[in-house]
């Protein structure tokens, strides 16, 4: 069974710094388009950065300049570098995958989310 583990969230000061990190857990084929969202109560998901499998990556204005997405596709990983953080990053992040299984099935997976807060 496929899961995506989340790891690397907690509480940071304004102007601090965390990385998230994201694994797949489970046998597959390959891992493709991969990417952070962020979700506050009251309010949808919205994308934060993506990642293609060949390593081309998008961000959302919001976090442009401040985060890094990126991806290690021997060990099926996702990353988000955050620096310069703002309370206004504070949210649940969530890691989305886009995998190809054994037998050559397009899925697409959610991690559970894990909790950013940016606060003094």
């Amino acid at each position: 069974q496929v899961q995506l583990v989340e790891s690397g969230g907690g509480l940071v000061q304004p102007r601090g710094s965390l990385r998230l990190s994201c694994a797949v857990s489970g046998i597959i084929f390959s891992a493709n388009a991969m990417g952070w969202y962020r979700q506050v109560p009251g309010k949808e998901r919205e994308v934060v950065a993506t990642i293609s499998s060949g390593g081309a990556t998008e961000y959302s204005d919001s976090v442009k300049g401040r985060f890094t997405i990126s991806r290690d596709n021997a060990r099926n990983s996702v990353y988000l570098q955050m620096n310069s953080l703002k309370p206004e990053d504070t949210a649940v992040y969530y890691c989305n995958v886009d995998v190809l299984s054994l037998d050559y099935r397009r899925m697409n997976y959610w991690g559970k989310g894990i909790l950013v807060t940016v606060s003094s």
